[in-house]
């Protein structure tokens, strides 16, 4: 009896040793049943892009460290290249109202699609996204592209990357328009320096302790901290009533933001970005003090004074002065995301900047009291 239940455990362990063995050697791992390209790496699949309102754009892609990125590449490929950076929780999808108004006027538009975001592949951890990994990909297509005399035009958190970007490619860029965005950092002096080492760590302390923030929470209390609260701790990050709240967009509009997220698990790169903001303090003071402070080619800020974000925090605009070159208006009546609200006017109001003419213009808000909701 003994002699046949050593011989049952000695089969059932060498049984076990062969499955383990069998499972971690398969290479035949079907990973495009999970629309997985690689270990962590999913890719939304096309078919979720079928038939989008107003974005009728050819694809184009570039691989970069392993992963596939999208960007858009229209108008004729000799005009002057007008790059349009989206920001949170966007995609190029943001632009297409832009595009035409570009194009027709004979400019060549780049409009990428970060990691995480659009048709760009997407880690499933939050762990794998960091600032300066958005800052080096983008660089790294605009370099792969060998683009040249462009006019940068960022937004949002599109501004706290794209920023970076042109600090590092400087000569690759002839005049900067940014709306509704900053780049945030510390200042000079030795204070100012202690802070840039602490404040990231006292800001992630404080939302840790905050702890999440409901959905109702976000649209009804103070916009920034509760909106980092809960795009943070969200299960599923409503990226669709982020941009009807902030956007004004219809609900077919909304299936267009929507459309690279199947499901929560594409959604990491969107749910941690906001919470990424203080991360680069002292990188983004250096970016300053070697290049920003020392521009002297145009820059305009456009902010719209129905925009919750700059509005209630106006230190984000501030940093901007620092920009010798900087030059402010105002555009009256759009919320955050004047692309949505105001597409066309603000596509001819970079026109014009390129030709020396911007101004400010007006029109009417989509949504009343827009500060009163956030």
């Amino acid at each position: 009896m003994n002699k046949i239940f050593s011989i049952s455990f000695f089969v059932l362990i060498i049984s076990i040793g062969i499955f383990q063995y069998s499972r971690n050697t398969d290479t035949n791992v079907n990973y495009e049943r999970f629309n997985l390209v690689s270990p962590g790496v999913l890719r939304t699949p096309e078919e979720r892009f079928i038939n989008l309102k107003d974005y009728d754009f050819e694809p184009n892609y570039l691989e970069i460290d392993g992963l596939r990125i999208h960007y858009l590449d229209e108008g004729p490929k000799n005009g002057e290249i007008i790059y349009l950076l989206h920001g949170e929780p966007t995609w190029s999808y943001l632009f297409r109202k832009m595009i035409p108004t570009l194009t027709d006027a004979g400019y060549r538009v780049i409009a990428p699609d970060m990691v995480g975001f659009g048709k760009s592949d997407k880690y499933i951890d939050t762990d794998d996204y960091s600032h300066q990994m958005h800052i080096d990909t983008m660089s790294e297509l605009i370099r792969k592209l060998d683009l040249k005399n462009m006019t940068a035009h960022v937004h949002d958190w599109g501004g706290l990357v794209g920023l970076r970007v042109i600090a590092e490619e400087p000569d690759r860029f002839s005049r900067v328009i940014a709306s509704n965005t900053g780049l945030l950092a510390t200042g000079r002096g030795l204070r100012n320096d202690i802070r840039g080492y602490i404040s990231g760590p006292i800001f992630k302390l404080t939302i840790w302790l905050q702890g999440p923030a409901t959905w109702e929470e976000f649209i009804g209390g103070n916009g920034f901290s509760n909106w980092i609260r809960y795009s943070r701790y969200a299960d599923n990050i409503d990226v669709g009533g982020v941009m009807q709240i902030l956007g004004s967009v219809s609900d077919e509009e909304r299936l267009g933001y929507e459309a690279p997220y199947p499901s929560a698990s594409y959604k990491a790169g969107a749910q941690i970005f906001p919470y990424l903001i203080p991360s680069e303090l002292r990188k983004n003071e250096m970016a300053y003090r070697e290049v920003l402070e020392k521009w002297n080619k145009p820059f305009l800020i456009a902010n719209s004074d129905n925009d919750p974000v700059t509005g209630n925090n106006p230190r984000i605009t501030e940093g901007l002065r620092r920009i010798p070159t900087a030059k402010e208006i105002n555009i009256k009546g759009p919320g955050h995301f004047l692309q949505e609200e105001a597409g066309p006017e603000y596509a001819q109001l970079i026109i014009d900047f390129i030709k020396g003419e911007a101004k400010g213009f007006e029109v009417e808000a989509k949504v009343k009291d827009i500060k009163d909701i956030l």
